[in-house]
């Protein structure tokens, strides 16, 4: 028994490294000996890895090998960070995570500019948006939506882990009122 369940570990952690994507407990099941339970051997993978170099997070509704948030920073100096997208392409991959499903045209009227079409591409060429259909209306534009490697990039696991909009707005303080200074 306790063989089958080393076993059982050995193969969830090979599985586990072998994949550029989260993987999934129904994922993970499919591979693992008839009996045994995916949630549980996860389980137990990530008891063993909690407090090494690399922990297994859960991330874009299936689990992930990931570098201690701790050591993240020191790495930094020595591995290459992927580019970082530009502002306006920030700005539309926010509007599609919050806005999804959205037509290009919606995309521009929220951001009240127009969207050049190298903001899209470099969201497709990073995987993070995908068609997602197309909306019922004159000249059937496209619906965009995030991707499960959205989710992963940015360490969801659920598009319902999104910050809610209501926090990340900044309310400038009433005029008259006396600003309390910063703490040090």
């Amino acid at each position: 028994m306790a063989d089958d369940i080393e076993d059982a570990l050995r193969l969830a952690e090979a599985m586990l490294f072998a994949s550029a994507a989260p993987i999934s407990a129904r994922q993970l099941v499919q591979v693992l000996p008839e009996g045994m339970e995916a949630e549980a051997v996860l389980a137990a993978l990530q008891a063993r890895y909690a407090g090494r170099g690399v922990e297994l997070v859960e991330v874009a509704g299936g689990v992930q090998f990931r570098t201690a948030p701790d050591l993240a920073p020191r790495l930094r100096k020595v591995v290459q960070v992927p580019r970082r997208l530009p502002r306006a392409a920030m700005e539309t991959l926010s509007i599609v995570a919050y806005h999804q499903p959205v037509t290009r045209g919606e995309i521009e009227e929220i951001r009240g500019a127009a969207l050049a079409q190298a903001t899209l591409d470099a969201l497709l060429e990073a995987g993070l948006i995908a068609p997602r259909g197309r909306r019922e209306a004159p000249g059937r534009p496209t619906l965009w939506g995030t991707t499960p490697a959205f989710l992963a990039q940015f360490g969801l696991n659920d598009l319902r882990d999104l910050p809610r909009r209501e926090d990340l707005l900044v309310e400038p303080p009433a005029p008259g009122r006396d600003v309390p200074p910063a703490e040090s």
